[in-house]
């Protein structure tokens, strides 16, 4: 449907649950006229509201200069963008979000303003808000309509999938016996392991607060010893003085009352002495007490931090695990939270003919059972090397401008997943499997992008590449560190500076 412009006020917390990013992108119908109109492109289109899914998951299509938004169910929004210009394109293949920055200036262009950056390579390609002109028109990077890549930074995650794919496609639900299951043990000693650091943070507070009432215990145990002491002393210091007074005297009757304070004093610096050690005695014990309570916080809090690491870790086994399998390398890669975990040889059979290439995800059960649902996106198999690359120009872009995607021919996706074999203890060794987890199954070897602090990035090497052949493949390269919009290099979202993106 077509949007109305409406005020909208910005969620502050950028990583959010999946099912509330539907309610975050669903207000861009609102926004999608004034989106639209700035770049003289059609205006965003959304589905009706609904509870997302997990996961979400952006599909680019460089024929139709469209992106579109799925979640577990199928679509739920789009909105045209600007690709790549010829001798720039945007890489075709397999990226995901590896980066969030709202306010980013490029060290490349101009020092050219890039609002609600989401990186997918290193070198410096992006999805980000940006001028349409209703044809490819950046150096790499994929320009969104301003309200729509504001909301959507609000509404994603890091490790979204991203493709870009020479065309429109649209995942279809897949079933096949390679794609990976949880295993029924994961989800139960996940549980165990958070409820056992549950308890002992419980146990290692109750340490900590026994430990400080046994120290105020002691504290205030000192003031019957002081107090004792003080007496004491003073008690002391009347008998010295009785002494000396005896000692001088010369009738009997003065002596024998010397004699009798003396007596006195005595008695009472031996009475004050008893208290004194009954204080001490005591004041010992919550000393020894304190010191009990204290090792006991410090044994709790050791308890306590490794139950906590090892529910992280738990925790971090639980990350959706991504596989690779590459027909070129003939190699299962496998990794998990951006690190890689696992690299096996694989058979693949016939594997002189190309395979394609194929984006397998696993997305939230639709009942209480135990198996997750796949979908699966197809982008084929490339031309071949000598092959001419046909460039994605504004005749492409406008051809298929209002095409629906075609989905994925489940036949493909099926034929290139028969023709694996995964070796037993390679399947034992991949962890578990949660939704966003994901297979991709290429001709293609590891891009030379996949390395430290991201995912599997596959390019496909029969589509143009301009836009990452001209970048420097090392972090940073291509955007600088946040500036507010106080700066005075900051430039208007409508200004030249721009037109270089």
């Amino acid at each position: 449907m077509t949007s109305r412009d409406v005020n909208f006020k910005r969620r502050q917390t950028r990583l959010r649950p999946a099912y509330l990013a539907v309610a975050c992108l669903a207000v861009l119908i609102a926004a999608g006229g004034d989106a639209g109109a700035r770049g003289g492109e059609r205006p965003i289109e959304s589905v009706a509201t609904r509870s997302a899914s997990e996961p979400l998951m952006a599909i680019v299509s460089l024929r139709n200069q469209r992106i579109t938004i799925y979640d577990a169910e199928g679509w739920i929004l789009r909105a045209p963008v600007s690709s790549g210009s010829k001798g720039r394109e945007t890489p075709a293949g397999i990226f995901s979000v590896i980066q969030k920055v709202e306010e980013h200036y490029s060290n490349l262009y101009d020092d050219a303003f890039m609002p609600h950056m989401q990186r997918i390579t290193w070198s410096g390609i992006a999805l980000h808000g940006g001028v349409l002109p209703g044809r490819p028109a950046s150096h790499g990077c994929i320009r969104l309509p301003f309200d729509f890549a504001e909301r959507l930074f609000d509404a994603t995650r890091m490790g979204m999938r991203v493709i870009v794919a020479p065309t429109d496609v649209a995942p279809i639900e897949l079933a096949h016996p390679l794609l990976f299951q949880p295993k029924p043990v994961a989800g139960a000693m996940a549980a165990a392991r958070i409820v056992e650091a549950q308890e002992a943070a419980r146990k290692a507070a109750q340490a900590r607060l026994a430990a400080e009432t046994a120290f105020r215990e002691a504290s205030r145990a000192r003031e019957p010893v002081r107090a004792a002491e003080n007496l004491k002393r003073r008690a002391e210091a009347q008998l010295a003085t009785a002494e000396t007074r005896l000692g001088g005297l010369v009738s009997a009757e003065a002596k024998e009352q010397a004699e009798d304070d003396k007596a006195k004093a005595a008695v009472k610096v031996a009475e004050l002495q008893l208290q004194s050690n009954a204080a001490n005695a005591d004041l010992q014990q919550r000393l020894d007490a304190v010191t009990a309570a204290r090792e006991a916080a410090a044994a709790a809090e050791t308890a306590r931090a490794a139950a906590a690491e090892a529910a992280r870790q738990v925790e971090r086994e639980l990350q959706p695990i991504s596989v690779l399998i590459s027909r070129k390398t003939q190699r299962l890669y496998v990794r998990q939270a951006f690190k890689p975990i696992l690299e096996s040889p694989v058979t693949i059979a016939d594997p002189d003919r190309p395979i394609g290439t194929h984006v397998f995800t696993a997305i939230e059960r639709s009942t209480d059972q135990a198996n997750l649902r796949w979908n699966a996106i197809s982008l084929g198999g490339g031309r071949p090397p000598s092959a001419t690359a046909e460039p994605h120009d504004v005749a492409r872009a406008n051809s298929g401008r209002d095409a629906e995607p075609v989905p994925t021919d489940p036949g493909s996706a099926k034929a290139a997943l028969d023709r694996i074999s995964i070796p037993q203890d390679v399947l034992d060794r991949i962890g578990n499997i949660m939704p966003r987890s994901s297979v991709i199954v290429t001709d293609e070897a590891l891009s030379p992008e996949t390395g430290k602090g991201t995912d599997f990035v596959v390019l496909l090497s029969g589509e143009p590449q301009g836009g990452i052949e001209k970048r420097r493949r090392s972090p940073g390269t291509g955007f600088r560190n946040a500036r507010p919009r106080s700066s005075s290099f900051w430039r208007s979202p409508f200004g030249n500076s721009f037109s270089a993106w």
